[in-house]
């Protein structure tokens, strides 16, 4: 890798120690909610939440022989700060932050390798019995398993008090299957915009999905018979998903009666299940996808760069080695930087056109864990060494830097350009790489034969690292 010309920090300006933090490039053990800015850090079977103000507090925890694979939060606009939770057991659970308890649980029939809520809501007509048809915000989570199955539903979250008001907890609604990965879900992520999103495989596969095809002619919410009539559901019911064997998922409300549909094994009782319409459930498979990406090993980091539409980043395991670069419109590639490592998250820059990768196993091998490019000349402008074999598992940027506090007082708080990363050595270290005082422009030149107009079309632009 090329030598650092940038002086960015080498050491973290905090770090949180992480026992039981799983060592393992499949999970994905961090989550950032903008709305209660709280950082959700898996650690075994147990989530913990951290803040500035109010230190770390335990918020779920599983069965001993269980572990949390991925976490996710809801969409910032949707502001209710859902926790998207995914477990070896196959169980998706989703709680708010705000309250004491899950609302929902869904168990799938594989275990659940990754979860990614979509950045924007969208309205639809409600689901609540007693006040149908009335268009509210809801909430999209793509969940990928173990076998390379997504899965794709549909949330209505209503507010505590709305809860409390209508003794309705929401509705979980599973729209559409997709079966086009052979193996593992390692990753995903979405457009700004939730137009797109993509999933990286194990079966070294990127592939890009537009979330209109998916839910075309969907019948999310089937309109309720007048003549319905179904028990008044208890506030914060555990909805129960699917049996291995089905496919729609189910709700479920507190009831007198057991319902011989729910298997004993599932130690579930006094419920009974409301099937969702097997008409909302479009199974789709080779073919949905606008494009596929093949690369030289499992695709674990994704990211869609904020500041130029179509510009698509994706990052290869160990025998892959590389950062890749894609116009999500045309599928054309166009470019590759060698990091001669795993690459195990990447984080665009809101303020800089650059971009932060972590790394995990290099070969051969080299101290560095995390550097920073230039887009679009692709140069390595900064790097940060770790000591001996330590390795980063996972990233998420981070709006809080180390004079967070202090601009708090003063009234100055802004985001700023920091990232967190899970160790293998079981900490969170937290890294400045972007300080808050934006660089001098600079021009560089592009990739694709220094055509201007090629460029344009393939989100290639000269105008310099800041974004004013």
């Amino acid at each position: 890798m090329p030598t650092k010309n940038r002086i960015i920090p080498a050491a973290p300006f905090r770090i949180l120690d992480a026992p039981n933090l799983k060592d393992d490039f499949y999970c994905s053990p961090l989550a950032y909610s903008f709305v209660s800015q709280t950082l959700a850090i898996c650690l075994g079977n147990i989530l913990y939440a951290w803040t500035e103000e109010g230190g770390v507090n335990m918020i779920h925890g599983a069965h001993s022989q269980t572990w949390l694979t991925s976490i996710s939060f809801s969409s910032e606009q949707g502001a209710r700060a859902i926790l998207g939770i995914g477990q070896s057991d196959g169980s998706l659970v989703l709680r708010s932050i705000y309250d004491g308890l899950p609302r929902f649980e869904v168990q799938q029939p594989f275990p659940i390798a990754c979860v990614g809520w979509r950045p924007t809501c969208t309205l639809r007509q409600s689901k609540n019995p007693f006040n149908p048809g009335v268009l509210v915000q809801t909430e999209d989570l793509v969940v990928g398993d173990e076998m390379g199955t997504l899965y794709y539903y549909v949330v209505e979250w209503p507010m505590g008090w709305e809860v409390s008001a209508n003794a309705w907890p929401g509705a979980v609604s599973l729209v559409a299957k997709i079966t086009i990965h052979s193996q593992q879900i390692c990753g995903l992520a979405w457009a700004p915009d939730g137009k797109l999103f993509t999933s990286g495989g194990n079966d070294n596969l990127c592939c890009l999905f537009e979330v209109d095809r998916i839910l075309e002619q969907s019948l999310i919410y089937p309109a309720q018979n007048e003549n319905d009539n179904p028990p008044r559901p208890e506030p914060f019911s555990i909805g129960v998903g699917s049996d291995a064997g089905e496919e729609a998922s189910l709700y479920s409300y507190n009831t007198a009666a057991p319902n011989p549909n729910i298997r004993a094994d599932e130690n579930i009782s006094e419920v009974e299940t409301f099937r969702t319409s097997l008409d909302s459930l479009r199974h789709l498979g080779s073919g949905l996808e606008r494009h596929r990406w093949v690369h030289g090993a499992a695709v674990k980091a994704m990211a869609f760069c904020p500041w130029r539409r179509g510009l698509l980043a994706t990052g290869g395991g160990s025998n892959d080695k590389c950062i890749h670069f894609f116009h999500t419109t045309s599928g054309t590639a166009l470019a590759t930087i060698s990091v001669s490592a795993q690459v195990t998250s990447l984080i665009w820059s809101t303020t800089r056109r650059e971009i932060a990768a972590t790394f995990g196993y290099a070969q051969p091998e080299h101290p560095y864990r995390i550097a920073i490019f230039s887009w679009p000349d692709c140069k390595q402008v900064a790097a940060i060494p770790w000591e001996g074999e330590l390795r980063a598992l996972y990233a998420i940027p981070y709006p809080h830097g180390p004079a967070y506090k202090k601009n708090q007082k003063s009234g100055s708080v802004g985001q700023e350009g920091c990232i967190v990363v899970a160790s293998s050595d079981k900490s969170i270290k937290f890294h400045e790489v972007w300080s808050r005082e934006r660089g001098a422009t600079v021009g560089g030149r592009g990739m694709l034969g220094g055509s201007d107009i090629l460029e344009g079309l393939e989100g290639i632009d000269k105008e310099g690292d800041v974004i004013r």
